[in-house]
């Protein structure tokens, strides 16, 4: 189980972590030589850092185009349904969708905002009415993006606490 407590990166880490999140699948030599340690305290670091959760799985990035879902749907949803059991409710729903790739509980005028990737307009209308149908919502606004101007899976490294 990953500890709790904020981990201190010393610069060999944040050089792993800056290589693994552009490509995680790169051979173990060719990290180690790029962040300069040799393969095996390498991969010790790699396994520490999985250990302690900073790295919590390793993935592949698809293209969407080629996947045809190449339009992506924000959706901001209000409700005046304000407790736990309609959350959990929700919640549940929104996982079993799987065009919604994010989900996120807001502040300021909006309570949750959702993020997905459909291939056009008439299956976003079926994922709308499965939205609908799960709870009681009071307002949904969906807004498709026109153009991605920029789109990372990469974490800013500049804030983490160094040793």
């Amino acid at each position: 189980m990953p500890s709790t407590k904020k981990p201190k990166f010393d610069a060999f880490d944040l050089k792993l972590l800056r290589e693994l999140q552009q490509d995680a699948a790169q051979p173990l030599a060719e990290l180690a030589a790029k962040v300069g340690l040799s393969p095996t305290p390498c991969w010790r670091r790699i396994q520490k850092l999985e250990e302690a959760g900073v790295i919590r799985r390793r993935v592949a990035i698809l293209d969407r185009q080629r996947l045809n879902v190449g339009v992506t749907v924000f959706i901001a949803v209000r409700t005046n349904q304000h407790n736990a059991e309609w959350l959990e409710r929700f919640a549940a729903a929104v996982k079993n969708i799987p065009e919604i790739v994010d989900f996120y509980r807001m502040s300021g005028e909006i309570d949750y905002l959702l993020k997905a990737h459909v291939p056009d307009l008439q299956s976003y209308d079926v994922l709308y009415k499965k939205l609908i149908s799960t709870v009681d919502l009071s307002d949904v606004t969906s807004m498709f993006a026109i153009e991605e101007l920029k789109s990372t899976t990469e974490i800013p490294l500049g804030f983490a606490e160094v040793s």
